[in-house]
């Protein structure tokens, strides 16, 4: 892939790389599709604002200034930023012991969660730190997602059957929320319910007849008619009130120095989260359209977003995937998507927020409510039972913990695990024999055949770095292959899977090398990579073993042996 261009630069800044170069027969489908989005974002975001306990209008801040900012400062040209489900989970299951949801304080202390997830995801940038995506697994992200939806679902299920008293879902434990509702049941209310079920299959018809069509836009907009209309409220379903409207005041949220500390690991999940997802969603449509993006611009460009985020009253913002196959579907190829999309929103907080006020609850609710089911991965489970049964236990752990015990919880036990199956990987390579086949090539077969290259002559290659971890295994095997297979002359090790070599591990060859010795055996090694074999002549290996025993490749070794074997008496 070849670097990114950086079409528009102001102070040696880039800026516009996600626009520039555009098309200009590409212009009038990119508004378009940022007018289509705006249509799909503004419903949803109002669902994730409701998971994370902000007020609504927040919500829609979340796609002005912040998604301005990216498409100002990012690389990719598909990424959409704007709030996400696992972020604002974290942010409502971190603040809810803290602050009241929806009041000023709550706001202030997500607006400066936002501001410290700035830095970190800065520093990142800076450091050139987008690498660190790579290590939360596929797998473990299955799990959390999974877990962060069922928790969701739950939540909203009291405001989808109009079952409010003595529950919060939002304050509420998953398993004390379910408990509750069986007792409750009989409070539900028919007419909210009826809105509630009426949404649902709106929504899911409309996805179902085509993904152009903004069910959850048709199914709010006919919830706001029917209220003004038939005077809901008066059926004991609950409705919004008053939406602010108007532009988002500019200002650094006011929290005192001594509470910043209870924000931080709020804040470094959410860094987590939006390290993970953002990189992994820039890589799949980059690699979709063939198009270049920077990893680390797009750190810089999300941490201005969030930073704007946290000066405009609003909340965490991430990469979107969700929002990202949004405007693909409506036909987006640039960020010029996005800049429509944010001039639309300035129009409806200017002059279209008074009809959000007849809005019910329970429509949102139910929106949310369809976004948790979304997010339960039940393909990739299963995938993961079929085909990895190991990784499906560890995405199970997961999801369970996110559900059972917490959000920032299960953030951590994602990296824990995530390290742990990498671990698994290096610390069990597979480890195979070398033999040649017709033509002069090699093939590999498994260890428990023991194969001989030739006869006298035994291949071994080591199937991942060699480390304390797993330089136990490394010597176990070599010294039963070279017992168990009598007879032979020379042990072969082929290096080429092995890029780095620590002390413990320099230990364990010099050991390998005196028991094979005691056996009559020669030790030689192949393939070995240049930084090793500085490490080897660093640590007295080279010399010895003999540089004459380390070749280029194991032909060469083969072909040494046999010279070796004809000039011995």
């Amino acid at each position: 892939m070849k670097p990114a261009k950086n079409p528009g630069r102001f102070l040696h800044i880039p800026i516009f790389q996600g626009v520039l170069p555009s098309s200009p027969k590409q212009i009038p489908t990119e508004i378009t599709a940022g007018i289509a989005f705006a249509a799909f974002a503004i419903p949803e975001v109002m669902g994730y604002t409701r998971i994370a306990g902000m007020p609504l209008v927040t919500g829609i801040y979340t796609i002005l200034f912040p998604m301005l900012a990216f498409a100002i400062f990012g690389s990719s040209r598909h990424l959409v930023v704007g709030a996400d489900s696992a972020t604002a989970a974290i942010i409502a299951s971190g603040l809810i012991t803290i602050a009241v949801p929806e009041s000023p304080q709550y706001v202030a202390y997500a607006g400066m969660i936002a501001l410290i997830a700035a830095i970190f995801i800065l520093i990142a940038g800076l450091l050139q730190l987008g690498f660190l995506a790579d290590f939360l697994s596929h797998t473990v992200l299955i799990g959390f997602l999974s877990g962060v939806g069922i928790r969701i679902s739950i939540s909203q299920l009291g405001g989808i059957l109009g079952i409010s008293a003595g529950l919060d879902g939002t304050l509420m434990h998953p398993l004390s929320l379910l408990s509750s509702l069986v007792r409750t049941l009989a409070l539900t209310n028919l007419p909210t319910l009826i809105v509630s079920l009426s949404v649902i299959g709106v929504i899911v018809l409309s996805e179902r007849i085509g993904n152009k069509i903004p069910g959850a836009l048709i199914a709010i907009v006919g919830a706001i008619t029917a209220s003004w209309m038939f005077d809901l409220s008066s059926y004991g379903i609950i409705i919004l009130n008053t939406v602010p409207g108007g532009l988002p005041h500019l200002s650094l949220p006011q929290v005192p120095l001594s509470d910043i500390p209870k924000l931080v690991n709020i804040s470094a999940a959410c860094f987590i989260i939006i390290l993970a997802q953002s990189a992994a969603t820039s890589r799949a449509y980059a690699m979709k359209f063939s198009d270049t993006f920077s990893e680390n611009s797009d750190l810089i460009g999300l941490s201005l977003a969030n930073a704007a985020a946290g000066i405009s009253g609003t909340f965490v913002v991430n990469g979107s995937p969700t929002k990202t196959e949004m405007v693909r579907s409506a036909g987006g190829r640039t960020q010029l998507t996005q800049l429509t999309t944010v001039f639309v929103v300035v129009i409806v907080l200017m002059f279209f927020t008074g009809p959000f006020a007849y809005l019910p609850t329970a429509v949102l609710s139910s929106v949310v409510f369809l976004i948790g089911l979304r997010l339960i991965d039940t393909k990739g489970m299963a995938a993961l039972y079929r085909q990895r049964p190991v990784e499906f236990n560890v995405a199970l752990i997961t999801a369970m913990t996110v559900v059972v015990i917490g959000v920032e919880q299960g953030i951590v036990i994602s990296i824990v695990l995530s390290v742990i199956a990498h671990l698994r990987h290096s610390y069990r390579p597979l480890n195979l024999l070398l033999v040649p086949k017709q033509g002069g090539a090699m093939r590999t077969v498994p260890l428990e055949k023991g194969q001989q290259a030739v006869e006298g002559l035994l291949i071994y290659r080591f199937g991942s770095n060699l480390y304390f971890a797993n330089e136990s295994r490394f010597m176990e095997e070599i010294i039963a292959l070279a017992k168990e297979y009598g007879g032979l002359k020379w042990f072969c090790i082929s290096a080429t899977n092995i890029e780095d070599i620590d002390f413990t591990s320099i230990e364990a060859l010099k050991n390998v090398f005196t028991q094979l010795q005691q056996m009559n055996i020669t030790l030689v090694l192949s393939e070995v990579v240049q930084p090793v074999m500085n490490e080897l002549d660093r640590d007295g290996i080279t010399a010895m073993i003999g540089k004459d025993h380390i070749f280029e490749s194991v032909q060469d070794v083969i072909e040494a042996y046999r010279n070796s074997r004809e000039s011995s008496p």
